[in-house]
């Protein structure tokens, strides 16, 4: 398994950056996730934290090297976030529960397969074509024909979601996959702070034109410009699928050919999700990313 993997989080104009993003792999399998604690309820950085970390705690649990199967194992690790979000809440006696959206891809056998709750998006780019999209769970994009009234009598905001993790009630979640992967596919998943500043063209045309390891940071960039003082979090995790004749050590990137089955590694730790929500720097990241090399290569080389 081979790809070039890129991601970013920026605060933008809020107080704190309640976006968490990571990933982690096997020999076999990828795990892709981005979750974005909803404002307007409390704790949305915990929320998001706890579903990025049970996630992968299911997916180290399960992927021996590989999923048996994709689909139930995403169904379950997004009711399990969100049983989990809801227990922290009661142990707490809060009032009221944190909440965020998910995205998640998983990769294995050369396809992809994803799940999201929420309006936190993922992209499909295909030969600089955008091969599918997510759909908000909003009622502008869901049910454009069903909008609610206020009890006023007035339509609700159709922007509004409605289904989260960590709601009193069950989530409402899709489930999309698997599809195959080929040569130069990219997967972008994102938080709203990046398509609500920019459009769907142009977030293909970027990652279409150019390697992730270029268009993630100038997407960011762009959303933030264009944003302003207002901007929400922007976070952008985005990947390349590689096949191993076309491979190249680019940037980021990252094979799983020599890892030994047992072994698994992910950023999604304390360095990374912990912490003041300050801003995910690049640096921190390629840091994060070169730890988790040099484990997989010492672990390679005790067993060897």
């Amino acid at each position: 398994m081979r790809f070039s993997v890129y991601q970013i989080s920026r605060k933008g104009g809020r107080e704190t950056n309640e976006d968490r993003m990571g990933y982690c792999y096997t020999r076999n399998t990828g795990l892709f996730l981005l979750a974005d604690g909803m404002g307007g309820h409390p704790e949305g950085e915990i929320a998001a934290q706890m579903t990025l970390q049970v996630i992968a705690a299911m997916f180290q649990k399960e992927a021996r090297p590989e999923i048996a199967d994709p689909r139930a194992f995403l169904a379950s690790a997004v009711m399990a976030a969100h049983r989990q979000i809801l227990r922290y809440a009661t142990e707490k006696g809060m009032l009221d529960s944190p909440r965020t959206t998910v995205v998640a891809a998983l990769i294995q056998d050369s396809s992809v397969t994803w799940v999201h709750c929420g309006d936190s998006r993922l992209y499909m780019v295909r030969d600089g074509e955008m091969l599918a999209r997510t759909r908000d769970h909003s009622y502008l994009e869901q049910r454009r024909d069903e909008v609610p009234l206020t009890k006023a009598g007035e339509p609700v905001n159709r922007n509004i979601l409605f289904t989260c993790l960590g709601s009193p009630v069950n989530p409402v979640f899709d489930i999309t996959g698997p599809v195959s992967l080929q040569q130069g596919d990219k997967i972008l998943l994102c938080s709203d702070g990046l398509w609500g500043s920019l459009s769907d063209v142009e977030i293909v045309y970027d990652l279409g034109l150019k390697p992730v390891s270029h268009a993630v940071p100038d997407l960011v960039e762009k959303a933030l410009v264009k944003a302003g003082g207002s901007s929400d979090n922007v976070t952008v995790i985005a990947l390349e699928w590689e096949t191993p004749d076309a491979f190249e050590a680019t940037r980021g990137g990252v094979t799983t050919d020599s890892i030994n089955e047992g072994v698994f590694a992910s950023t999604v730790q304390a360095s990374l999700l912990d912490g003041p929500g300050e801003d995910l720097d690049d640096e921190a990241i390629e840091r994060s990313i070169a730890e988790i090399n040099e484990a997989i290569r010492r672990t390679a080389a005790r067993r060897g």
